[in-house]
């Protein structure tokens, strides 16, 4: 029964904490496509863009292995406020698999769009990409 779920309260938000992990890093990539940024910039742009609110102890290990595996470079920069900032760029690497998730992304949900439009009420069907 649809109320049955939410009556038992055993954990109903876990999986969208689990949906939204799951889109983190194709997040963070896409945060850096325009231009080089640094850790606040990005969780800043982040929460500007989408409803993802995260803490630095979640971005900056992200971030380590997005460079660990290639897809991100990092420099320190000095800046005018008086300590330096570590910038973060996507390399090239980074760049298309940013461009591929981002392509398998749009695909997977047009395809879930079609399947949850029925559940929602006449006039919330969502806008397809």
């Amino acid at each position: 029964m649809p109320g049955e779920v939410s009556r038992r309260g055993d954990g109903d938000e876990k999986w969208e904490a689990q949906l939204r992990k799951g889109c983190l890093e194709m997040a963070v990539l896409a945060a850096l496509a325009p231009a080089r940024s640094y850790g606040l910039e990005i969780i800043r742009s982040l929460e500007k863009h989408s409803d993802l609110i995260l803490s630095e102890g979640t971005v900056y290990p992200i971030l380590n292995r997005l460079r660990d595996d290639g897809l991100v470079t990092s420099s320190w920069v000095e800046s005018e406020s008086g300590h330096p900032r570590k910038y973060y760029s996507l390399t090239r690497k980074g760049y298309d698999r940013a461009t591929r998730m981002a392509e398998v992304w749009l695909q997977f949900t047009a395809g879930v769009n079609a399947l949850i439009e029925p559940l929602l009420p006449a006039g919330q069907e969502r806008a397809r990409g």
